[in-house]
């Protein structure tokens, strides 16, 4: 029997279910656990290969006969934001980031809750309970922060933290190049603020503020509506079989959830 070393991965394969992007096809993952000491590293390695963390899981779609997802990623540097980015940034700019240890909170689940309740109500997320919620912030083994966005208040210059209610929520891992987005959510009530693309345009600017060349979206899935927005965010690069391939559009970014 081989025996392999105990910080090298191993790697799983999960059974076919229900795809939940694209109706009537069937997804599989592999994955693999980020623990020990090496998992901040094995992370950065993994992210830049296509794979995204759930807890203290790797993972990336292992579907036959299909290649949908497509992992995406944004180049800082070289972003302009078009005068519609430029709107929503100036429709938030009351608004101040809080980074924050991975500790959960009951005002973090209230919100996670209005907004899965309203935008996925049906989805995989739909029964989580606080206890879920709990482990989807804090089992984490590699840097990761969350930012608590709310107005800006009479002190916020100083100690760098609004005010008043809890607006939006982004779950952040660092990593040695870039940020990468694990989880957002936010109050679904004021879709004239378009929070989902401030969230990414606030971390675009984070990342270049940090001197790091990315900001990692996650899967971009054509032909599903819901994933259509990370398209929109140019020039990126999204990963194709032989390796990281850049993509600038002729159209420019519109307004976006």
């Amino acid at each position: 029997m081989t025996e392999h070393p105990r910080d090298t991965p191993q790697f799983y394969l999960t059974a076919p279910s229900a795809c939940p992007y694209l109706p009537g096809r069937e997804e599989r993952k592999v994955f693999t656990h980020l623990v020990g000491e090496r998992a901040g590293s094995l992370n950065d390695i993994l992210t830049q290969g296509g794979f995204r963390r759930s807890q203290s899981i790797a993972y990336r779609p292992a579907c036959e006969g299909c290649r949908a997802c497509v992992s995406v990623r944004i180049l800082v540097n070289e972003f302009e934001p078009s005068r519609s980015f430029r709107r929503i940034r100036a429709d938030n700019s009351d608004l101040i980031g809080a980074l924050r240890a991975p500790t959960p909170t009951s005002e973090q689940y209230s919100l996670f809750r209005a907004y899965v309740n309203t935008r996925h109500g049906s989805g995989g997320m739909a029964d989580m309970s606080v206890l879920d919620y709990a482990m989807m912030v804090e089992d984490t083994h590699v840097e990761t922060r969350l930012v608590e966005y709310r107005k800006r208040g009479p002190d916020s210059r100083i100690n760098g933290r609004g005010t008043g209610d809890l607006i939006a929520v982004a779950l952040t891992d660092i990593l040695a190049d870039g940020l990468s987005m694990v989880y957002s959510f936010y109050n679904p009530h004021i879709p004239q603020r378009s929070l989902g693309s401030y969230l990414i345009l606030d971390h675009i600017a984070r990342a270049r503020a940090m001197g790091l060349p990315y900001v990692y979206l996650g899967y971009w899935v054509q032909g599903s509506r819901k994933m259509d927005y990370k398209r929109r965010f140019l020039p990126q690069e999204r990963l194709m079989p032989q390796g990281w391939e850049r993509i600038d559009a002729a159209d420019r970014p519109g307004r976006t959830e």
